[in-house]
């Protein structure tokens, strides 16, 4: 299971392969929130998200002789790119299983670093009996998108930087909010955090309809999503949080929050206008949840986490013109 230790090792690991992603703030989100917010913007991030860190940890750690072999990933996009980057950057091969209604963009982006693209129908195929079969065939490592202690270890570099940031302006005490899919990224911060900054404590947060870890967390055990399409958010559609990550979220996570896809666009033409960062609909719900569900929280600071920018230019333009 992943750890502190492992969440160090991978820091080492990525040194110099990944950026160190800033903290950013408008008075112009404090206004509307009502209390101080902080932005990570793992957005800025090589590949355009945070699935880098993880990446390259899972890839990095493999015996030679094994990665030589090449590795496979599934993913909506995000994910895929990643591994397709940190695959070239290691001189292997990888292959990409993508949903066919990801954005072109994405499909675009991970063909371009280099990888073989294998498109399915997420509404009616499997994605994880899909990679299991190629990994076989193929004899290909297969890296998942979350639940992956080395992939966990790699997300989790995000919150030791986070607290490392937070500690040099003076937060010693805030909500993290942290879009969520199958709980890599929230899981690997929670870990983190508990760690280097216990007073900073993470949100799982989900766009309306795809709230499985919100209701897995409420209910005490994981519950599935009924669909695995309809949302603009599908950075972070998945069936259910991982059997790895849950019992970490369960264990030291706060409450989920869910947004609406219009919050979602709302806070993606905030986070251009006011930061000037780009952010995709599922990387820009935890921005959503601390602009316009303050209510749901009771700390005077919350710090979203913006973790992807990958977006389709129709898509962003319809957030601006909607809402800048």
């Amino acid at each position: 299971m992943t750890d502190i230790a492992m969440i160090e090792a991978a820091r080492s690991r990525i040194a110099g392969h990944v950026r160190r992603t800033p903290l950013l703030f408008s008075p112009f989100f404090d206004e509307i929130a009502g209390r101080r917010v902080l932005v990570k913007s793992e957005s800025l991030q090589l590949t355009g998200s945070f699935k880098f860190r993880g990446a390259w940890s899972a890839i990095s750690a493999l015996d030679p002789d094994v990665r030589a072999k090449g590795v496979l990933a599934f993913s909506s996009g995000n994910h895929a790119q990643a591994v397709a980057l940190a695959a070239r950057m290691h001189g292997i091969s990888s292959t990409i299983v993508m949903p066919s209604d990801a954005p072109k963009l994405k499909i675009e982006n991970t063909r371009a670093y280099g990888a073989e693209v294998v498109l399915y129908d997420r509404a009616k195929e499997d994605r994880d009996a899909i990679g299991v079969k190629l990994a076989a065939e193929r004899g290909l490592t297969l890296i998942k998108p979350f639940d992956e202690p080395l992939v966990i270890a790699g997300q989790g570099t995000t919150g030791l930087e986070l607290a490392e940031q937070a500690k040099e302006i003076g937060v010693e005490r805030a909500e993290v909010l942290v879009p969520c899919g199958g709980g890599g990224l929230t899981s690997g911060i929670a870990l983190a955090l508990e760690a280097r900054a216990p007073r900073l404590k993470a949100r799982p947060c989900e766009p309306a309809g795809f709230d499985d870890v919100t209701r897995s967390l409420a209910s005490g055990k994981i519950e599935r999503n009924a669909a695995m399409s309809g949302s603009i958010c599908d950075a972070i559609v998945t069936p259910s949080p991982g059997t790895i990550t849950f019992p970490i979220l369960r264990r030291l996570c706060g409450a989920g929050i869910v947004v609406t896809d219009e919050e979602a666009l709302h806070a993606m033409a905030l986070a251009f206008t006011r930061l000037k960062i780009v952010v995709e609909p599922g990387g820009a719900v935890a921005l959503a949840a601390a602009l316009f569900h303050g209510e749901e929280m009771a700390a005077d600071t919350v710090i979203a986490v913006a973790s992807g920018g990958n977006v389709d230019a129709a898509l962003f333009r319809q957030a601006l013109e909607r809402f800048a």
